[in-house]
């Protein structure tokens, strides 16, 4: 009877992505800011003018919640202006602003989040 050998390996060693997770926020903001080009117009004095513009609008008032946005960051009260369709990178979607809403940085980090994640924002 003959003795079965092994085959050769066609597949190299799995890469484990947990390699690549960055170590802090820092970093991680980076590696988003590298592969995500638009992330640069939040740091722009139009996105400054347009966000405050906003909150004046909205009355510094959560359109989710009602919750006064009183706080300073990273207070849950504080001010976070939320695109309601999010614009991957659309800059006609990303400078509407009948596509801008205040809302609390506790909804906006929880729930909206929540609900980009399904699908659903």
């Amino acid at each position: 009877m003959a003795r079965l050998s092994s085959l050769p390996q066609r597949l190299g060693p799995a890469v484990s992505k947990l390699k690549q997770a960055p170590r802090d926020e820092v970093t991680r903001t980076r590696m988003r800011d590298a592969t995500q080009p638009w992330r640069a117009w939040y740091k722009t004095a139009r996105w400054r003018a347009l966000r405050l513009t906003i909150l004046k609008r909205d009355l510094f008032t959560c359109q989710q919640t009602r919750a006064m946005l009183i706080g300073k960051y990273p207070a849950d009260d504080s001010p976070v202006v939320d695109h309601k369709i999010p614009h991957h990178g659309d800059p006609v979607l990303f400078w509407d602003e009948r596509n801008l809403q205040a809302v609390a940085k506790s909804w906006h980090d929880t729930t909206k989040q929540s609900l980009e994640r399904r699908g659903l924002a």
